[in-house]
């Protein structure tokens, strides 16, 4: 696996966690952790932040499916998934996130009312309210509704969602939350859950250091020591061994 490169590798991981009869259910996390932190992914650096293109990148991640494994990645999710897991997971498909690096107030004031209105307003969740939302507004934007959300309804979004979406569904949500507040906190915490308990998760390791090697590893170091206090670089070292450890403290370098 590792002697695949940027979107080829990724495309093999889509299709690891998709293809049929290999798995006893699909894989919507790995499918969600990919597809979701493709899109304008934050980096604090110096109080700044830079955003990656969304649209070319799952076009390009679409493309190297196909031509590795001869298959439509779109068509191999509907065929694996459902329900409003399914839908989310086209949208995202669909690159129809907005890329404008603007915050217009009136909208988030607008969707943080929506979101109330299909979560806690009502008896029952309207989940598309949420996928629409979530899979179409830019991380600022998001960021913004968040905030407001917060001020009218007196709830965090986490909270919300914890009450209100269940499974699959409310993991997706999470995850696509926690990105759009946060992506590089969101990276050491992944990080650090493929490292607790019995065992270590070596392919979400691979995952998220060697595709976030030449974007926003360095960042993701700072969160992890801020968050853990202990460096990535000690972590792995406990944790892991042999030529893997050394291959990936040798990419944190």
């Amino acid at each position: 696996m590792l002697a695949l490169g940027g979107e080829s590798e990724r495309a093999f991981r889509l299709t690891s966690a998709s293809q049929d009869g290999q798995r006893s259910r699909t894989d919507e996390e790995t499918i969600i952790s990919i597809l979701a932190n493709r899109s304008a992914a934050q980096r604090l650096e110096i109080k700044q932040a830079y955003f990656e293109k969304y649209d070319d990148d799952i076009l390009n991640y679409k493309e190297a499916y196909l031509q590795v494994h001869e298959r439509d990645l779109e068509a191999d999710i509907e065929d694996d998934t459902s329900g409003e897991v399914r839908n989310l997971l086209v949208s995202l498909l669909q690159a129809d996130r907005d890329e404008a690096y603007e915050v217009d107030e009136a909208l988030a004031e607008q969707d943080a009312t929506s979101l109330i209105e299909a979560g806690e307003g009502r008896f029952g969740t309207d989940e598309s309210t949420f996928t629409y939302i979530l899979t179409h507004r830019n991380y600022l934007q998001l960021q913004a509704t968040f905030k407001i959300y917060e001020t009218l309804s007196g709830t965090d979004i986490l909270d919300a969602i914890d009450s209100e979406a269940t499974g699959t569904l409310k993991d997706c949500y999470v995850t696509l939350v926690r990105c759009a507040k946060n992506p590089q906190l969101y990276f050491a915490r992944r990080l650090n859950a493929a490292m607790k308990g019995a065992g270590t998760d070596e392919e979400t390791l691979i995952r998220i250091i060697v595709g976030r090697s030449e974007v926003d590893l360095e960042t993701i170091k700072d969160m992890y020591l801020e968050k853990y206090d202990v460096t990535l670089k000690d972590a792995l070292s406990s944790e892991c061994g042999g030529d893997f450890k050394r291959l990936l403290i040798e990419i944190l370098h």
